[in-house]
């Protein structure tokens, strides 16, 4: 199965009453790309490891995540820090 790193994404945080991580809310991305970026780069780990990417109605989680950024076929410059 190939993964569409241009398509259009949604990214939606854990649930997590009392969070100190308010400012992280639902997200949608033109490409996925970009998504999968902001998750593992901008997320905080904790927040990363509840959260769902859909795209093309496909979900993906924590761990998922961190597998399509880190597929050689992820074509976007990653940061230092992730």
């Amino acid at each position: 199965m190939r993964f569409d790193y241009n398509a259009g994404a949604e990214l939606f945080p854990p649930r997590i009453r009392k969070s100190p991580y308010q400012r992280f809310g639902y997200k949608r991305f033109a490409r996925s790309a970009d998504a999968i970026r902001f998750a593992i780069e901008e997320l905080p780990p904790e927040l990363l490891l509840g959260a769902i990417l859909e795209v093309e109605g496909e979900r993906y989680a924590g761990d998922d995540i961190r597998r399509l950024y880190d597929s050689a076929d992820f074509a976007l410059v990653r940061g230092a820090a992730a």
